[in-house]
Parts: structure tokens; sequence; C-alpha cells
């Protein structure tokens, strides 16, 4: 099984990191806004990033790394991979 650690964001740019286990399911979760109540707050429905890992303890110490940084170091590693802030969910299987 594969686990993601994802950044979700809306057209402010505000961010979201999150762990999944079934990144389609999540990623239709944030679009719908459904679960916490900052994904219906801050209308995060962009996935501007994600990364695999082979299992849920990685993925978990990833996610802490990453929302332990500085915005700017995460917006690095958004723009690293996708300049654009293209909305990823484009990419996945539907």
């Amino acid at each position: 099984m594969l686990y993601y650690v994802y950044i979700m964001s809306n057209a402010s740019k505000t961010l979201y990191v999150g762990v999944t286990n079934d990144l389609v399911r999540r990623v239709v979760g944030h679009k719908n806004k459904t679960g916490s109540a900052f994904v219906r707050k801050y209308n995060v429905t962009r996935l501007v990033y994600y990364e695999q890992a082979d299992d849920p303890s990685t993925a978990i110490k990833r996610e802490e790394q990453i929302k332990g940084w500085l915005r700017a170091r995460k917006l690095a590693l958004i723009e690293a991979v996708n300049p654009a802030w293209d909305d990823l969910s484009k990419e996945l299987p539907f």
C-alpha cells in the first residue's frame, strides 16, 4: 500500500498539509469541502504538491517535517515541482 503526503491550496495560496493512504478520496473530500473546518473555511481545493511513501510512519514523519517548516520553505517545495501552482488533481484517476 502507498501513502501520500500532500499539500492543498486555494487562490490565496493558503496551505494545508496532510497525509493519506488514498489520495483520490482525500482530494475529492477537499473539493467537496468535507472533513475539517479548516478545509471548509479556507476552501483549499487545489492539489499543488504530493509525494509517495511506502509505509505510514515514513509518511507521517514527512508530514510533520513539512508542517514544521517556515512558509517560505513550503512554497519553495511546491514551486520546485509545480511552479505554476497547477491543480495536480487533474492527473489523478477519478
